[in-house]
């Protein structure tokens, strides 16, 4: 099985960004457990600041032969058409994941503008939204 993890913008600075909503854990320590526990799955990883280049990686993968897509488009989530645009058109299925529970945080965070394209959405677990998408993959 191959899967794809994408982080947007920010991502990057999970462990040292807000500890109090995002956790102490570098994303890359995270990886390393999630490629320790699911050695049997191909999991790889894309982090980008920037929604074009978000967007290229999903029509890349989209297309090819990964069997699903893990997408925390961060604050891309509230405000981007264009990425549910784009995950509306790929063929492999997307599950949104948000470290926060992002309905108990600011208004705006409350509204996401990819949902509806999303086979679906786990919010509020923290850095474990990302293995509890990879169970929905395992459990098709």
């Amino acid at each position: 099985m191959n899967i794809t993890i994408i982080n947007g913008p920010n991502l990057n600075l999970l462990g040292t960004r807000e500890p109090g909503i995002y956790g102490n854990s570098s994303f890359e320590s995270v990886l390393q457990q999630l490629r320790k526990k699911y050695g049997n799955v191909n999991i790889t990883y894309f982090q980008s600041n920037h929604e074009g280049d978000i967007i290229d990686r999903l029509q890349e993968i989209g297309f090819g032969d990964a069997d699903g897509i893990i997408l925390n488009a961060g604050a891309y989530t509230h405000t981007s058409l264009a990425i549910a645009d784009c995950i509306a058109a790929i063929k492999t299925p997307v599950v949104e994941v948000h470290i926060s529970n992002v309905h108990a945080r600011e208004e705006i965070r409350h509204h996401s503008m990819i949902s509806r394209v999303c086979k679906g959405i786990i919010i509020g677990f923290g850095t474990d939204v990302y293995r509890l998408a990879i169970e929905s993959f395992l459990s098709e």
